[in-house]
C-alpha cells in the first residue's frame, strides 16, 4: 500500500498549505490585517471590477457563501464598497476603496518576497516546467 508522502497530490496539497501558512504568517508579522483569502477576493475585485461574486468565488477557489462572508468583512474593514447593480437588483457592484488599493500596493513587496523565498533553489526553467505540468493537470481534470 502506498504511503502518503509518495503520492504526488498529497505533496502538492502539503506544499500549497505550507505556502499559505508561511505567507499568512509573514503578512501578519508585517502588520497587515488581511487573510490570504481576503487578499484573494480583494485582488480579484481590484483586477476584475465587472466580475460577479460567482466569478470571484471561482477565481478564489471558494464557494459563493464563503465569498459573501469575505465581502462582508472587507466592506466592514472599508476595503470594498458595495452598491446594487443597475440592471440586476440581485447583484452587487463591488469596488475597491482607495484604502484597499494602497493596502494591496503595500503588500506587494512582501508577496514578492514570499514567492521568492518559496521558490529558492528552483530555476526559472523549472518553474516554467512546473507551471506547464500544473496547467496540464488542471486541463485533465476539467469535465
Amino acid at each position: 500500500m502506498e504511503k502518503l508522502d509518495t503520492i504526488l497530490f498529497y505533496s502538492l496539497e502539503k506544499a500549497i498549505k505550507s505556502y499559505r501558512q508561511f505567507a499568512q504568517r509573514n503578512m501578519m508579522t508585517n502588520g497587515f490585517d488581511l487573510t490570504i483569502d481576503q487578499w484573494l477576493v480583494l485582488k480579484a475585485v481590484s483586477d476584475n471590477p465587472d466580475w460577479t461574486q460567482q466569478e470571484i468565488a471561482e477565481a478564489a477557489f471558494k464557494d459563493f457563501a464563503s465569498v459573501t462572508r469575505i465581502v462582508e468583512i472587507l466592506v466592514k474593514k472599508q476595503y470594498l464598497t458595495r452598491a446594487i447593480h443597475s440592471n440586476d437588483r440581485r447583484r452587487f457592484n463591488l469596488s475597491p476603496t482607495d484604502k484597499a488599493i494602497a493596502k494591496l500596493q503595500a503588500m506587494q513587496p512582501i508577496t514578492e518576497r514570499n514567492r521568492k523565498q518559496a521558490l529558492d533553489g528552483i530555476s526559472k526553467e523549472e518553474v516554467a516546467h512546473l507551471h506547464k505540468y500544473l496547467t496540464k493537470i488542471i486541463e485533465n481534470c476539467k469535465s
